[in-house]
C-alpha cells in the first residue's frame, strides 16, 4: 500500500461532494436504478438524445471518465481509492456489453477509454483479495435485473 498524502484525502473528499451535489445524485440514482440497456439501439431508447436521461447518463459517464483519469494519471493512490469506492465499476458494467459498438459509431477508439482501463485495474485489485467477486457482483445484478422487471401477465 502507498503512502496518502492530504492532498489526496482532499481530493477524494472533494470528489465525493462532487458526487452528492444534488441533480449528479439525482443523475446517478436514475442511472443504478434504471439503465440497463444491452445494446447501441437500447441505450438510445432508454436514454434518448436531448432527454434528461441522456443528460443523466452523459454527466455520470463523463464524471467517472474524468475521476479514472485522475486515478489512471497517478494523482491519487489507487489502492486508497479502490478501498473507497466502487460505483465505477456499476457505471462500466452497463455500457460493457456493447462499448464497441458505440466506439465504432463515433469512430473514436479512446470512448470511455480511461475509466475502462481503471475498471479492468479496480477488478485485478478486487480478485487478488476476494476472488470470484466480480463474478458474483454480475450475477447478483442480473438477479436484481431480474428482479425489477415488470412480470408478465399470464394469458386467461
Amino acid at each position: 500500500m502507498g503512502a496518502v498524502t492530504h492532498e489526496q484525502v482532499d481530493l477524494l473528499l472533494k470528489l465525493y461532494d462532487t458526487r452528492r451535489e444534488p441533480v449528479m445524485r439525482q443523475a446517478r440514482e436514475w442511472y443504478v436504478g434504471n439503465f440497463h440497456p444491452t445494446s447501441l439501439e437500447d441505450m438510445y431508447k432508454q436514454a434518448p438524445m436531448g432527454s434528461k436521461q441522456s443528460a443523466y447518463s452523459r454527466m455520470v459517464l463523463s464524471y467517472w471518465e474524468m475521476v479514472a483519469s485522475i486515478v489512471n494519471r497517478g494523482l491519487m493512490d489507487e489502492d486508497f481509492f479502490f478501498e473507497n469506492t466502487g460505483e465505477q465499476w456499476i457505471v462500466f458494467e452497463r455500457v460493457r456489453p456493447f462499448i464497441a459498438a458505440w466506439r465504432a459509431a463515433y469512430k473514436n477508439p479512446h470512448l470511455f477509454a480511461n475509466l475502462e482501463k481503471h475498471v479492468q485495474r479496480l477488478e485485478a485489485w478486487r480478485e487478488q483479495r476476494a476472488p470470484g467477486t466480480n463474478e458474483n457482483m454480475r450475477q447478483m445484478m442480473a438477479r436484481m435485473r431480474q428482479g425489477a422487471a415488470p412480470k408478465k401477465r399470464g394469458k386467461k
